[in-house]
């Protein structure tokens, strides 16, 4: 049983403040060890299930940020940016049997600690075929057309009800309870990492292959100013629908978020330090 583990920072342990999540930063730093130690809970509980291969693949911010000599030795890590299919690379080897959303965030617009959908911020909503998307859903959609289910889910208690939308019979492990976008009721590392193992060893028992599932997707971004819309429209197939609305229809879900990585760059190239 080979599981893949896609691992974001904002709804690790301890997290709640932009700092605890931007590279470089010292709050950054002091929470690596405890990203390290939610994902490390994720591999030994897969283990414990039965899993025989658990590769990680770094999914945050410059994807560079787990500890790798921490790791847990049985483990193998995936670091590093520009990868073709991103939080989720390697799910389309063909060889995964299910993945799991360590770490994982409410969509931007909704309630969640530091929830956001890619960017930080100038993103205020996306939906796909009319269902408010997190990340998790969009990374779900490509997941599901290789046949591979999600089998866990960890971060804040919002996250954790998200992940009923798009993987109802993920396990989950709720390590924060939300307050504010940036205040949370956080356990301390070895509770968290207690209920992440507990939950990825019954979620082993989950991850079996699926038939593909793979269809058309309209795609919808918001953005926090109209000129950011007007942007997004260099994308080729990206039609502006509103002062502060983009859309796009694509054949599959695989190149649906290749597109949507396409924009999000553009829009974050768009943006003006002072005015965004």
């Amino acid at each position: 049983m080979k599981i893949l583990v896609s691992a974001d920072m904002e709804g690790a342990t301890g997290v709640t403040w932009p700092d605890d999540v931007l590279p470089g930063h010292a709050q950054w730093e002091r929470h690596r060890p405890m990203f390290t130690g939610d994902v490390n809970a994720a591999v030994a509980g897969f283990f414990d299930g039965g899993a025989d291969d658990v590769l990680v693949n770094e999914a945050h911010w410059t994807m560079r940020n787990l500890l790798l000599d921490q790791l847990d030795e049985r483990a193998r890590m995936l670091t590093g940016r520009h990868k073709e299919l991103s939080m989720v690379e390697g799910v389309q080897r063909g060889d995964v049997d299910g993945v799991a959303f360590v770490g994982y965030h409410a969509a931007a617009g909704a309630e969640g600690v530091l929830a956001h959908t890619y960017l930080a911020n100038s993103v205020t909503g996306v939906w796909v075929d009319g269902t408010r998307a997190s990340e998790g859903l969009l990374n779900a959609l490509v997941c599901a057309e290789f046949g591979v289910p999600v089998v866990l889910v960890t971060g804040d208690d919002k996250a954790c009800e998200d992940a009923k939308v798009y993987a109802p019979r993920a396990c989950t492990a709720a390590v924060k309870e939300y307050v504010s976008r940036y205040a949370a009721v956080c356990l301390p590392p070895a509770r968290s990492a207690a209920a992440i193992r507990a939950a990825a060893r019954e979620a082993a028992a989950l991850a079996v292959r699926q038939p593909p599932v793979v269809t058309e997707h309209e795609v919808i971004l918001e953005f926090d100013a109209e000129h950011l819309a007007g942007a997004a429209t260099v994308v080729p197939g990206v039609r502006q629908t509103g002062e502060r609305r983009v859309a796009y229809t694509s054949p599959t879900m695989y190149d649906g978020v290749r597109c949507f990585k396409a924009v999000t760059t553009v829009v974050s190239a768009a943006v003006e330090e002072q005015y965004g």
